[in-house]
Order: C-alpha cells, then sequence, then structure tokens
C-alpha cells in the first residue's frame, strides 16, 4: 500500500509507520516538525528507514497537503494540537490546527482521484465530563454507577475545552465526508495511548511523562485527588486495531469507535498506578497534588465491544506488560 501519514514523526505516527514499513508498505511523512522531541523520532525513522518520504508542511497548506494525497491507498491523520491545557491558552491555533487541518485533509481525498481510506485520530474528550452520570468513590479509584463496561459510541457528545470542541468537530466532518460524499473513513476515539517513542511532557502523554520525568530525577504534580481513571492503551494494540479496520473497510467505513483498554486495562492516575511505577523504578515516589485541570473526567473507561463485534479487535498487551515495555524504552532513550 501506498501511505501517507499526518503528523508521522509523532509518537502515535512514528510507531504506525514503522509497523507498515516492516510489511513492505510505502509510507509518506508529512509533518511540519514543530512538535517538541520530534526531531528525535525523525532521525530513528531516516536512519533505520532511509527510504521513507518526508514532506516538511503544514496541514493548514491545502495545495501541498492535496498534492500529497493523490496517488495514495490510505491517510493516517494523527497531524494537530494535542493536548487541552494548550487549547485552552491559544484556542485559535488549536481549531486551525484541528478542525481546519482536517478539513484539508477530507478536501484532499474528496477531491482526489485515488480516494484512498481515511483513519483519523479522535479523542474520548469529545464526550465532555460526563457530570451527568453517576460516579461512585472508592477507596483507589472512581467508578461509573451504571456502566460496568464504559462509555460506548451510543453517548451523547458533549465538547468540553477548545480541544474538545476542535477534535469533536474534526470527529463530526470525518463522520460526514463519509455520509455526504462516500468517503471510506474511520474515526478512533482513542483513550489513553502509550508506548516506546513517546516523550510524554505533564499536559499530555501521563504515563510516559511520569516514567520520563522520574527517570530525569524530576518532582511529579498529580492535578485532582490522583483516583481519577482511564482505561490505557498499548501502542501496538491501537496500530492492530486500524490494520483490521483497513482489511474491514467494507464493514468500518463511515463509523465510529471507542478505542482503549477497555475496563480490564483501566487504573487509576496515581493511587493505582504509582505501586506500578515503584515496582518499575525499585523505590519509593512521592508526589505533589495540584488542583484539578479544565474538563477534566474524574473517570473516563471505553466500552470497546463495537470494536470487537466489527473487526474482531480486542487488546492483547496488559497494563504492566506494557509499562515495562515503555520503562525499557525510555531508560535507553530519554536522558
Amino acid at each position: 500500500m501506498k501511505i501517507l501519514i499526518t503528523g508521522g514523526t509523532g509518537f502515535i505516527g512514528v510507531n504506525t509507520a514503522i509497523h507498515f514499513l516492516r510489511k513492505g508498505d510505502t509510507i509518506s511523512i508529512y509533518d511540519n516538525l514543530s512538535r517538541k522531541n520530534v526531531e528525535k523520532n525523525l532521525a530513528f525513522l531516516t536512519k533505520d528507514f532511509p527510504d521513507t518520504e518526508i514532506i516538511k508542511k503544514d496541514i493548514r497548506d491545502f495545495g501541498s497537503l492535496k498534492k500529497e494525497i493523490e496517488g495514495k491507498d490510505v491517510v493516517f491523520h494523527f497531524a494537530g494540537q494535542v493536548a487541552v491545557t494548550t487549547s485552552v491558552e491559544n484556542p485559535r491555533e488549536d481549531f486551525e490546527s484541528n478542525a481546519l487541518g482536517t478539513l484539508n485533509v477530507l478536501e484532499g481525498v474528496r477531491l482526489s482521484k485515488s480516494k484512498p481510506i481515511v483513519l483519523y485520530s479522535s479523542t474520548n474528550k469529545v464526550y465532555g465530563g460526563l457530570e451527568d452520570l453517576k460516579i461512585v468513590e472508592r477507596k483507589s479509584r472512581y467508578a461509573f454507577k451504571d456502566l460496568p463496561l464504559g462509555i460506548s459510541e451510543e453517548r451523547n457528545l458533549d465538547f468540553h475545552s477548545p480541544y474538545g470542541c476542535s477534535k469533536g468537530a474534526a470527529d463530526q466532518y470525518v463522520r460526514d465526508y463519509a455520509r455526504i460524499y462516500g468517503l471510506k473513513t474511520v474515526v478512533f476515539r482513542q483513550s489513553c495511548i502509550y508506548g516506546p517513542h513517546q516523550y510524554g511532557v505533564e499536559d499530555q502523554g501521563w504515563l510516559a511523562w511520569f516514567i520520563i520525568a522520574l527517570n530525569l530525577g524530576q518532582k511529579l504534580t498529580v492535578y485532582g485527588n490522583g483516583k481519577q481513571v482511564r482505561d490505557v492503551l498499548f501502542i501496538q494494540d491501537l496500530i492492530d486495531a486500524y490494520e483490521l479496520a483497513i482489511e474491514n473497510i467494507d464493514k468500518t467505513k463511515g463509523e465510529i469507535y471507542n478505542i482503549g483498554g477497555g475496563i480490564d486495562n483501566s487504573l487509576s492516575v496515581w493511587l493505582e498506578f504509582k505501586p506500578m511505577l515503584e515496582k518499575l523504578m525499585k523505590k519509593k515516589i512521592d508526589v505533589n497534588f495540584s488542583n484539578w485541570r479544565p474538563g477534566d473526567q474524574r473517570i473516563y473507561v471505553s466500552d470497546i465491544r463495537k470494536a470487537k463485534k466489527d473487526f474482531g479487535w480486542k487488546p492483547k498487551t496488559g497494563v504492566y506488560e506494557g509499562l515495562e515495555k515503555l520503562f525499557e524504552w525510555v531508560s535507553v532513550n530519554v536522558g
């Protein structure tokens, strides 16, 4: 296949590129290289896979993007602004990167002759703060009172924060271009992906950030009380979902999927994560606590049954197994 990956030097992008390059596919990376640390992923790609095409352009440049889309079989659209906190500070740039950038991708595909499949990386933040749901506070975590398997795709959207609005608008454009123009698009509302090549920072990529910060001897801050829950998904499991969705595109086109670790791979961001970290680091760990951040959900867990039903996917990597792989990568590559 001929594949274009927007944001291809980011964490998800570089892992996706590596996977399909190893399968013998032709990869073009479209990235403005503005995000911190992506030059390290770029250096890895160009060293190990020198035939990878690197296009240093911005997805807001429609003319350039349209040209690169033509002739492709698949477009993975990962480029955009990725943090809630950054969106609050600069909502206009967040909108242009996420909403306008995605519209440019869709228009490029609509106007192309090749009509590639589009897989879009959306977010669980499109569901908002989930304030209407009954939540139980337990010793080490929050839990949904009436949703033991988490949030399904039937949940109404409730964009919260500029990031939620821009990603949500893009999410709906991707879905509607399948309905209105017949494009082969798939939306993945993703939850807490982690793994190698993730240079996590405090406001995005929390699993990697905690490991990196501890590896560098930095002090950690937990926002909220540490009981907030997320389902986490190892990067290779996500890529497996992408591949299965492509293989089953007649079933998946026009669909939206909640993709995360599900209830079996959920944990609270500190009280349940802490013992895993201490086991990895082989020492006790202390943190500072601070106020909750805007739009932070007390609990989000993906109900992943639709993906299993439609294309036979489920996570294969347990939380601690995945954290060990991430820890090993950080130990060698960060510091």
